[in-house]
């Protein structure tokens, strides 16, 4: 079984549940972590507030949503970028934006794919199981 993480950044509860049933689906066995809001993914790399105890192993993917309280994707992205020990995480943004100003800043900030989420649910789902299988199974990251 693989123990590699893939961490979901996202406020919608039900966004998140599609994008874990789907993952599920391509039958992709990295364990899933969620943060609810940007606030909550920047503890978790830095594995402090809720997520202390966690074990101290980079995710092999972040699947980050932009619109989201406390800290925006945006903001969480620049933080990872800006880290030396986060930097070379692959972020792939995973957004109902489709504005122009949110994909230019965010592959200037350096976003490694930028993917609208489809309103239909069988074009989410699909979405999801090709980020999943792309970069949870395809992608050879540097190591930790």
């Amino acid at each position: 079984m693989n123990t590699r993480i893939i961490l979901l950044v996202d406020d919608s509860p039900n966004d998140i549940e599609l994008t874990i049933r789907a993952l599920k689906k391509s039958q992709i066995t990295n364990k899933i972590d969620v943060a609810r809001d940007g606030s909550e993914a920047i503890d978790y790399l830095h594995c402090r507030g809720i997520f202390a105890n966690r074990q101290k192993e980079n995710p092999i993917l972040i699947l980050l949503d932009l619109k989201m309280p406390k800290v925006d994707g945006i903001e969480v992205l620049r933080h990872i970028r800006s880290d030396s020990g986060l930097m070379h995480i692959p972020v792939v943004v995973f957004t109902s934006s489709r504005e122009e100003q949110d994909i230019v800043e965010t592959y200037g900030i350096g976003v490694n794919a930028y993917i609208v989420k489809p309103v239909d649910f069988q074009k989410f789902t699909d979405a999801v199981q090709q980020i999943g299988l792309f970069w949870a199974l395809l992608n050879e990251p540097p190591l930790n």
